[in-house]
C-alpha cells in the first residue's frame, strides 16, 4: 500500500497539524521553531504547532546531570519522547548530543537536518579576553589554552570537556555549571567562574557568538557525539509524518552523526562519557577521530579512520571501526571508571 504524504483527519478531510514536542528553554524553542520553519518550507500543506514541555533536567538545575537518573543519560529527552508515545505530539526535536543511542520502542530517529557548528567555545567574562592578553607573560601558562591563568576556575558540567582540558592543563579547576545559557553567562560575569565552555552552536543560535573568546578545536578539544546537530524523532508507525520528515534530511550530516552515534553505542558509553568525536570530509571520503580519556585527563586513547561513506551502512561501518580501535587500546576501562 502506498504511503500517504498528508496527515489527514478521516472525519473532516482536513490536513492535521504536525505537533512538535520540545523543551521550553530559549535554545530548545529556537530549535523547534527552526524545524517548524523547515517543515513549512517542505510541506506547506501542513500547519505546525509547538508543544513546550518540561524535563527533569530543566526542573532540577542544581544536581549534576550524572546524578539525575544514574548516568544522566536521557534527562533532557525522556519526557519529550513520552509525549510522542502517548500521542500529545507527533514530532520531537532534540539536541542530538543529548539523545541516547539506545532506541526507544515505538520511536525512530526520522531526520537530521544540516548540522550547525560542532565545536566548543571558551567564554571569558566581559572584557576578560583583553585583560588576559594584556597580562600575557605574567601569570599565564604557555599551553593550549593561553588565555587562562594558572588555577583558573572553569564552569562546566561536561566530563568530556573537563577531561580534555585537564589533559592539557592539569592545573585547571572545574565548577559545576547548570542552567540555561543566559544564566551561565550571568554567573560568569558575576565572577563565579573565570571562564565557561559552551557549544558554539548554542551560543550562535542565541545570538551570543560575540561572547566566544576562543574556539576550542581539535586536537585540543574534540566535540561531543552529534554536537551541533538536531535529531527529529517520530513514532515508528506514523508513516505520513515520517514521509514528511525525510524531506529534511541532509545526507552528509546524517551520515556523520550516525557514525558518531555508532561509536558511542559500540563503546556502550552514555552521552556524558569522557568521549570526543570529530567527523569531517576529506577529499571524497570521511575521516573520523575519536578520543576517550580518564576523568582526570591523565590517560588518553585515540582512534582515527578514513573511509568512503555514501550510505547509512557505510557510516555505521566507519563508527564500528573507530570504536574497535579504541577498545583494542583498552578504552573500555576508562568508560567504566
Amino acid at each position: 500500500m502506498a504511503i500517504r504524504l498528508d496527515k489527514v483527519d478521516s472525519v473532516s478531510n482536513v490536513v492535521a497539524p504536525i505537533r512538535i514536542a520540545t523543551r521550553a528553554s530559549r535554545l530548545a524553542m529556537w530549535q523547534a521553531e527552526h524545524v517548524r520553519d523547515l517543515l513549512k518550507s517542505v510541506a506547506p500543506e501542513h500547519s505546525v504547532e509547538i508543544v513546550p514541555l518540561s524535563t527533569i533536567g530543566d526542573r532540577n538545575k542544581i544536581e549534576p546531570l550524572t546524578r539525575l537518573g544514574g548516568t544522566g543519560t536521557g534527562v533532557f529527552t525522556r519526557e519529550i519522547q513520552a509525549a510522542l508515545i502517548d500521542g500529545r505530539a507527533d514530532v520531537a526535536v532534540h539536541s542530538l548530543k543529548d539523545l541516547p543511542t539506545e532506541p526507544v520502542e515505538g520511536l525512530t530517529l526520522a531526520a537530521v537536518p544540516q548540522r550547525g557548528a560542532m565545536f566548543d567555545g571558551l567564554v571569558l567574562p566581559e572584557g576578560g579576553k583583553q585583560k588576559a592578553e594584556d597580562s600575557a607573560g605574567d601569570n599565564l601558562l604557555p599551553c593550549a589554552f593561553p588565555v587562562l591563568p594558572a588555577g583558573a576556575r572553569i564552569g562546566s558540567s561536561s566530563p568530556r570537556r573537563r577531561a580534555q582540558m585537564l589533559h592539557h592543563r592539569p592545573d585547571l579547576q572545574f565548577v559545576e555549571a547548570r542552567g540555561n545559557v543566559e544564566t551561565r553567562l550571568r554567573k560568569l560575569d558575576e565572577g563565579q567562574f573565570d571562564a565557561l565552555v559552551l557549544a558554539e552552536a548554542g551560543l550562535t543560535r542565541l545570538e551570543f557568538a560575540g561572547r566566544i573568546s576562543v574556539s576550542l578545536r581539535p586536537p585540543f578539544m574534540l566535540p561531543a557525539v552529534g554536537q551541533g546537530a538536531l535529531g527529529i524523532e517520530c513514532r515508528s508507525d506514523d508513516n505520513s509524518t515520517r514521509d514528511v520528515l525525510v524531506r529534511l534530511i541532509e545526507p552528509a550530516s546524517l551520515y556523520a552523526v550516525l557514525a558518531e552515534r555508532t561509536v558511542l553505542s559500540t563503546l556502550r558509553a552514555g552521552c556524558h562519557a569522557p568521549l570526543g568525536v570529530w567527523t569531517r570530509p576529506e577529499g571524497d571520503s570521511v575521516r573520523m577521530t575519536a578520543v576517550v580519556l580518564s576523568l582526570d585527563g591523565a590517560q588518553r586513547f585515540e582512534s582515527d579512520r578514513l573511509a568512503a561513506v555514501a550510505s547509512e551502512a557505510d557510516a555505521i561501518s566507519l563508527g564500528h571501526a573507530v570504536a574497535e580501535g579504541l577498545l583494542t587500546q583498552g578504552a573500555a576501562a576508562l568508560l567504566l571508571s
